[in-house]
């Protein structure tokens, strides 16, 4: 049996925060059938893995617990495999880069799908994506951080800020690429720190798998046709 194993679409999005950490950790898991991810959201709640609406869910086969909540799953990941901080306010830091992070997440899939992308709603956001960019650097910058070193909360190895911050604006911009000119000019710490997490061996080895299951899906459906479209116009 695998250390754990994944419930969630075929795609990166929510689902790559988690294979971010689980790689970074040398944990072994598998992935579950999209039938069995179907079968599982479609359960009566009492009967699910955990109760639950939406994916990731993730169950830690040592701990014989299913976790759902992308937040939740991070924060045990994080904390069983010791990347979060001890301090008390980088760890509540941790847990604000998180939340942030589902925050960007939710504009970006226009509050979660309820609305598709047009050329002009684009052109209206954008500044306001550039903000999220700057809001990431700048807590970086205070700890330290550069395009060339350093860690957003001023640890010696990545943490779980790092790892998070890493899947969302490196997945994002890879997927969807003129955004990644965006990340060069409004944050260049957190495009460096993209870089070298990117450059990490297991890093390379899942982004690899990623391509090839997935090739440059991100999201996914109607959003992602909409928010397409906007970028090319």
């Amino acid at each position: 049996m695998t250390d754990y194993t994944l419930y969630y679409w075929p795609l990166p999005f929510r689902g790559q925060f988690v294979r971010t950490v689980l790689a970074h950790v040398g944990a072994d898991w598998s992935e579950a059938g999209i039938g069995e991810v179907s079968d599982l959201r479609t359960a009566e709640p009492a009967a699910q893995l955990v109760p639950h609406m939406g994916r990731p869910v993730l169950t830690d086969h040592s701990a014989d617990l299913s976790l759902a909540q992308t937040q939740a799953i991070l924060a045990w990941l994080g904390d069983k495999h010791g990347l979060i901080p001890g301090d008390p306010a980088k760890r509540a830091l941790t847990h604000k880069v998180i939340a942030d992070t589902n925050d960007v997440l939710y504009e970006m899939t226009r509050y979660n799908g309820a609305q598709m992308w047009t050329p002009d709603d684009w052109d209206e956001y954008r500044p306001r994506l550039g903000r999220w960019m700057e809001i990431f650097e700048a807590l970086g910058r205070a700890h330290g951080l550069t395009a060339d070193g350093g860690h957003m909360l001023g640890t010696e190895q990545p943490g779980l800020a790092d790892l998070t911050a890493y899947t969302l604006w490196g997945t994002m911009t890879t997927q969807l690429p003129p955004l990644r000119r965006m990340l060069d000019a409004h944050a260049p710490g957190i495009a460096g720190l993209v870089d070298r997490i990117g450059a990490h061996p297991e890093q390379r080895e899942l982004w690899q798998r990623t391509r090839d299951d997935y090739g440059d899906a991100w999201c996914g459906g109607q959003i992602e046709d909409s928010l397409r479209r906007a970028l090319d116009g």
